[in-house]
């Protein structure tokens, strides 16, 4: 495999471990294909971050705008 393939895979395994281990944990008698899936989808394509921006506590007549 590619390096940039290599990465992927490598998250997508990490990925499917850290659910499939979340669910045994909390005592899930079946897997969570749904859950499993949205982990595979949030490394192939992660949500952006919210704007952080200011609070409005931060705000004042210079940096409002």
């Amino acid at each position: 495999m590619e390096p940039a393939n290599d990465q992927r895979h490598d998250a997508i395994a990490t990925a499917l471990t850290e659910e499939i281990d979340r669910q045994a944990q909390t005592g899930a008698s079946r897997i969570d294909v749904d859950a499993l899936a949205q982990a595979v989808e949030e490394v192939i394509e992660p949500t952006t971050p919210l704007s952080e921006g200011k609070r409005p506590s931060e705000l004042n007549s210079t940096n409002d705008d």
